[in-house]
């Protein structure tokens, strides 16, 4: 007959918290099972074998509750296991096994084991830069938990609160906060869909919103000035300088489509890719200026490559990766050398072209519409509600109105 029983170990250093832990027999052999639960020693009742918790609602009444809740979770947890070893004896025989059985349901039910679980996914069906943004959520939530693991079923609101009081109290911006919760929040559902936990809605009072940023856009004259710098004796800053004209010339092309172009995608006076943030596939009239970046760089290296622009040298799918990060953190360094020759009011980054084609080509009263389209916003359901998808020939007209300033 199989019996668990609560156990109080007093630290042997006075002042200092005791571990609770418990013991395990089956089949007459005795196991200690440890937990992570640490109390003082005039907090365990040794008679009723179980936490005292004083009603007196301070952060450490919370924590024993806290501790008792997880403790009857435990138990519940072992018997089910000790009944299904009784009935399937053939796979758990011993109280060894039943430790064996219970931690490796803890491992399951662990949300960052959880977590770590699903970027192994990712990493898997390629989705690399998805991957990176949960692995960036999971490091900020393991630094607001002090390393400590949490149980799926503690996942609730209060929680969720606490760590935007974390975030903000560390001068975290509300859009920042709102992609660490939307992550979390994502992992959390998908626990949901597989039963590992119910569904509690712990992240309905906290932002997942999208909150207005600092402008990032300059101006078709700052654009002039970027491209008439004469950075001959600067090679790494006239690359960077290219690629940012390259993305303005593109409608914004993200730095990671531009580093992931190949040749065969230019076809007919066209330049044909896909989004790899969304999928979308997105058709663009290739210009002169945009040739004569190309042609800056046609060396024999890159005429042996498959690739258009001078950003990835090895087809390798992590060395490729790596490379273009690599590339990204360069150029943009470099373009904030730019800036400060130009006087510019922003810093100047990848990313400032994006938002600059966009804000010139509204300044041109160019439909809404049209810049969406044009840029491949497929999040942007509405603009895209009540429009068809639009001709390449009136996205090129719109590019050639603002190519012909410069």
């Amino acid at each position: 007959m199989a019996s668990i029983k609560v156990k109080f170990r007093p630290s042997s250093i006075k002042g200092k918290e005791g571990r609770i832990y418990y013991q395990i027999i089956q089949h007459r052999t005795v196991r200690q099972l440890k937990t992570k639960y640490r109390i003082f020693a005039d907090e365990w009742n040794k008679t009723k074998a179980s936490i005292i918790v004083k009603n007196t609602r301070n952060n450490r009444y919370h924590y024993l509750f806290s501790i008792q809740e997880h403790i009857i979770r435990d138990l519940r947890q072992l018997e089910k296991i000790i009944y299904l070893c009784k009935r399937n004896s053939s796979n758990i025989t011993t109280a060894d096994d039943v430790i064996q059985k219970f931690q490796d349901f803890a491992n399951e039910q662990s949300f960052f084991s959880f977590m770590k679980k699903v970027i192994i996914q990712l990493k898997r069906l390629h989705r690399e830069r998805t991957a990176e943004a949960y692995i960036a959520t999971l490091n900020d939530f393991l630094r607001f938990r002090k390393n400590k693991d949490i149980i799926l079923d503690a996942i609730n609101s209060d929680l969720m609160k606490e760590y935007e009081a974390y975030l903000k109290a560390r001068g975290i911006t509300m859009n920042t906060i709102s992609f660490y919760m939307r992550v979390l929040r994502a992992v959390y559902n998908r626990a949901v869909e597989e039963g590992a936990t119910a569904q509690r809605n712990p992240f309905k009072h906290v932002y997942t919103g999208v909150d207005k940023t600092v402008k990032r856009a300059v101006t078709i004259a700052h654009i002039r000035k970027i491209k008439e710098l004469d950075l001959t004796a600067y090679p790494a800053t006239a690359f960077a300088r290219n690629m940012f004209m390259f993305s303005f010339y593109t409608r914004g092309m993200s730095f990671v489509d531009m580093a992931y172009l190949k040749k065969s995608d230019l076809k007919n006076g066209m330049l044909t890719y896909r989004r790899r943030k969304t999928g979308q596939q997105l058709s663009i009239k290739w210009e002169k200026c945009m040739q004569e970046i190309v042609d800056k760089y046609n060396t024999p290296f890159l005429q042996a490559s498959p690739y258009l622009l001078p950003i990835i040298k090895t087809p390798n799918t992590e060395k490729a990766r790596q490379q273009y990060k690599n590339k990204l953190y360069m150029v943009n360094t470099h373009l904030k050398q730019v800036g400060e020759l130009i006087d510019l009011p922003i810093p100047l980054s990848t990313y400032v072209a994006r938002h600059s084609w966009a804000s010139i080509a509204k300044n041109k009263n160019i439909p809404v519409s049209v810049i969406s389209e044009g840029m491949g916003h497929g999040s942007e359901t509405t603009t895209q509600i009540y429009l068809a998808s639009l001709e390449c020939s009136i996205i090129d007209k719109a590019n050639s109105l603002i190519l012909k300033d410069l």
